[in-house]
């Protein structure tokens, strides 16, 4: 085999992976079939009874492929780049992206076309803190309650009517050929998206040098240079599954223009930060704002219920 990469089992994460492979085999002159894919159950998908910020966060999406890669039993994972955590084990770096695909949230809704027309005390499920936050930061009526599972599973229970809405990211539905499914999209002006929100992240060995090379054609340098700011701020606050936080940055020529978001997890406050400088500086504006913003925050304000 020329390469094998790990994921996890989910339709969105095999949508990805093959997506990666059939760039890799086109890229190689190869067929796709030389390239195996290993899918590996992690922590992560077997929790389905309770958010993961009373599990251990980000990491039990990650923690398995980690352990098979630096057992070589892997070369590479595919990973939705929101669920990586923010500092990766000894010996795995992001080797890079995907281009990104679209950052905003899509509102999934049998009843409204918006969520300002949910009706008052409307139940919305979600397992993110970001969301719950900002829902209620928009909309402080509205039951915000655990909705887990896979991109299907949450929209099976929309049209039971266990819930009046939930909230995706669109380009997940993108993906899976499902965006028609989305009630309406949510604009990042009003609605900031996660750290790493619609961009495929690829891990690698460390130092695994002919594997880096092997990825390198299909890499894209506006989506690492955007994530290097973004997980520069997530890093810098700290952020995990336990701490609603937002953060986008966009490249536009030789320049960086980056946005970020804290909220209190009642969505009663948040606080927003924005800055901007030569892409070549992404790491830096992204960590800096997170400095910036870390000082206006008062003692205790992401831990308030």
């Amino acid at each position: 085999m020329a390469l094998r990469i790990g994921t996890r089992g989910s339709p969105l994460a095999l949508a990805q992976t093959r997506q990666t492979r059939a760039l890799l085999a086109a890229a190689h002159g190869l067929r796709e079939d030389e390239i195996e894919i290993v899918v590996i159950k992690t922590t992560g998908d077997m929790i389905q009874d309770r958010a993961l910020s009373e599990s251990g966060g980000k990491g039990l999406f990650t923690k398995e492929l980690d352990a098979a890669m630096l057992e070589t039993s892997i070369d590479i994972a595919v990973h939705s780049s929101k669920d990586l955590p923010t500092v990766l084990p000894d010996g795995i770096v992001a080797a890079g992206y995907l281009p990104r695909e679209d950052v905003r949230d899509a509102l999934i809704c049998k009843s409204a076309q918006a969520l300002k027309d949910l009706r008052p005390g409307a139940r919305l499920g979600t397992a993110s803190l970001r969301r719950g936050a900002q829902v209620r930061r928009l909309r402080p009526d509205i039951e915000v309650s655990l909705l887990r599972g896979n991109v299907e599973t949450r929209l099976r229970r929309i049209e039971e009517g266990a819930f009046d809405a939930t909230l995706l990211a669109l380009a997940g539905l993108k993906r899976l050929g499902l965006a028609h499914c989305a009630a309406a999209v949510l604009e990042t002006q009003d609605f900031l998206p996660a750290v790493g929100q619609g961009a495929v992240g690829i891990t690698a060995r460390t130092h695994d040098a002919k594997t880096h090379a092997f990825l390198a054609p299909i890499l894209c340098a506006d989506t690492g240079d955007a994530l290097a700011a973004e997980r520069a701020f997530l890093n810098v606050l700290d952020g995990s599954c336990r701490t609603p936080i937002a953060g986008h940055a966009i490249v536009r020529g030789e320049r960086l223009v980056f946005r970020g978001q804290v909220l209190r997890p009642d969505g009663s406050d948040a606080r927003e930060i924005a800055d901007e400088g030569a892409r070549a500086d992404a790491a830096a504006i992204g960590a800096r704002a997170g400095e910036a913003l870390r000082a206006q925050i008062p003692a205790g304000f992401m831990l308030a219920s």
